[in-house]
C-alpha cells in the first residue's frame, strides 16, 4: 500500500479491505498498528478487514459484555473476560479481534492476570457487533478456531449462534446460559433504548433472581 495502515484515518463506523497479503504481512501490520488502537482487525486467506468501531457498535458491545459479566456472576460462573484479544492461527491462515470474548466453561484453564492460553484453545463465548461490515467471513473464522457460541448483533436484531456442527445454527437458548432465551437477550438490549446499562443489569439480576 501506498499509505503505512498505522496512518490510515477511519471514521466511526467504516471499515476497509485490503487483498493480497500474506500472513506475514498480516504479522507485520499487527505489529505496525500496535495495541493502542481502537481499530479492529480481521484475517483471512489474505484479505484482512480494518474497521473502526462506531458508537452504537460499541454502546451494544459493552452491553452484552455487562449482561454476560453479569448473568455469570448470577448464576455462580467462572468467567474470564479477554475483550477483543487477538486470536491468530497461522495454520489456518486467519486471526480475528472479536468485539468481546469470554471463556467460562474453561475460565479455570485461563486464571490470572497473564495467562499461559493453550495454542487450540478458544473462547467459550463471543460477541461480534456487526454494525460497520458484514460478519459473514468473520462467522466462518469463529467456527473454524473453534468458537461454539457466537452472540451477533446485526441490524437490530441479536442473535445467538451455535458454531459446533457443519452448519451454523440459529439457537433459541444460549450454550454458555442455557435458561437465557433468545427474546430475553432482544428485550434487554431493548431496554437499554430508554434507560442506562445500569437499568439492563438490574433486570439481568432479577430475572436471574426469579428463575433460580
Amino acid at each position: 500500500m501506498a499509505t503505512p495502515l498505522s496512518q490510515i484515518v477511519l471514521s466511526p463506523g467504516s471499515a476497509i479491505t485490503v487483498s493480497g497479503l500474506s500472513w506475514q504481512h498480516y504479522q507485520l501490520f499487527l505489529s505496525e498498528l500496535g495495541d493502542s488502537r481502537a481499530t479492529r482487525l480481521t484475517y483471512s486467506d489474505g484479505s484482512l478487514e480494518i474497521r473502526m468501531p462506531s458508537k452504537l457498535h460499541e454502546i451494544v458491545n459493552r452491553l452484552l459484555s455487562k449482561i454476560i459479566f453479569t448473568l455469570a456472576e448470577e448464576l455462580g460462573l467462572e468467567m474470564v473476560d479477554l475483550g477483543s484479544t487477538t486470536w491468530n492461527r497461522e495454520d489456518l491462515d486467519k486471526g480475528i479481534e472479536p468485539d468481546s470474548c469470554f471463556f467460562i466453561q474453561n475460565a479455570g484453564l485461563v486464571q490470572g492476570l497473564n495467562p499461559e492460553i493453550p495454542p487450540n484453545l478458544s473462547p467459550d463465548l463471543a460477541v461480534e457487533v456487526d454494525t460497520a461490515s458484514a460478519s459473514n467471513q468473520k462467522l466462518v473464522i469463529y467456527k473454524v478456531l473453534g468458537v461454539p457460541e457466537l452472540w451477533l448483533y446485526s441490524n437490530g436484531r441479536v442473535k445467538i449462534l451455535d458454531l459446533r456442527g457443519e452448519q451454523i445454527r440459529e439457537l433459541e437458548s444460549s450454550l454458555a446460559f442455557p435458561g437465557v432465551l433468545v427474546e430475553q437477550l432482544q428485550s434487554w438490549v431493548a431496554l437499554r433504548e430508554t434507560g442506562t446499562d445500569l437499568t439492563v443489569v438490574k433486570a439481568v439480576r432479577q430475572f436471574v433472581s426469579k428463575t433460580n
